[in-house]
């Protein structure tokens, strides 16, 4: 049986948020898209997230163990009690072009659990597609066009999507008796030079002369939304907040979180005479 939480390197008790990190870090580690990465340690990765970051497959999976009483699959809805409904379980299969398929294992076994001519016709499968994104595409939000099974589909991504975040797009699956499945689109996001995310919120660290942070100054500072003005206010210490609102990521409602800038004030290694001249004048006003 596998043990999600030992994949994920968390503790039985670990929050929504711990295991989010977790997976976010372990998930760019192994990527398959990257040099030392391992495309078999990365789908485990992302089936433990899938199953722990659910609340009611979390509870299934600590009931019934991945390999619970009809075999638990977290990439599917959980178990249905009583007549033992299959219908919610599938296996997966790797395409070409990075594309999986899912095939439902409801039709199976409802041949030997007399579901007869009364099941509904079935959808066709999900096929599940990863997307690599620049770090400003997740911020701004991108249109994406997608090749899937010799179709041409237009994806829209919106802004703020977080990496390992799966988007679904109705009706353009595998073709089926019921209708076609849906399109998994799993989001990869690059990491950035400068900015990190933290929720709506962008942060970037600026590096301050000494003088700088002593008497302030206006610096011209580049964001994503391009170069802007930053006003530098005199006695600004090392590791300060400067907070530039609404320089953020959009949310849906079109509403923007802040650009908050660390400052990391440079301290000189070796000072001149007339540099140590000066410091000891200032020694004497007592700063």
């Amino acid at each position: 049986m596998k043990d999600y939480y030992k994949i994920l390197g968390v503790e039985k008790n670990a929050s929504k948020e711990d295991i989010k990190k977790a997976f976010r870090k372990l998930a760019h580690e192994h990527h398959p898209d990257k040099n030392q990465g391992n495309d078999t340690k990365f789908k485990e990765i992302n089936e433990a997230y899938t199953a722990l970051s659910d609340d009611q497959k979390r509870q299934q999976y600590d009931t019934f163990g991945s390999a619970g009483p009809s075999g638990f699959n977290p990439n599917q809805g959980g178990f249905n009690g009583g007549g033992f409904d299959f219908s919610g379980f599938a296996k997966q299969y790797q395409g070409q072009n990075g594309q999986s398929f899912e095939f439902d294992l409801g039709d199976i076994f409802s041949d030997f659990f007399g579901g007869g001519g009364g099941r509904r016709p079935r959808k066709g499968a999900n096929i599940t597609i990863d997307v690599q994104l620049s770090f400003k595409e997740a911020v701004f939000g991108v249109e994406k066009d997608l090749n899937i099974n010799k179709e041409k589909i237009s994806v829209k991504i919106p802004s703020g999507v977080e990496n390992g975040q799966g988007l679904r797009v109705p009706g353009k699956g595998e073709e089926g008796q019921g209708g076609k499945g849906d399109l998994i689109v799993r989001i990869w996001v690059g990491e950035h030079d400068v900015f990190r995310k933290e929720g709506l919120n962008l942060i970037m660290e600026l590096n301050l002369k000494l003088t700088t942070a002593l008497l302030g100054a206006s610096l011209d500072i580049e964001t994503l939304d391009g170069k802007i003005e930053l006003k530098i206010p005199a006695g600004t210490t090392h590791n300060e907040i400067l907070r530039v609102r609404q320089k953020g990521v959009p949310d849906e409602r079109g509403r923007r979180g802040d650009l908050l800038i660390v400052t990391k004030v440079e301290m000189p290694r070796k000072l001149s005479k007339t540099a140590q001249r000066l410091v000891e004048e200032l020694k004497k006003e007592g700063l």
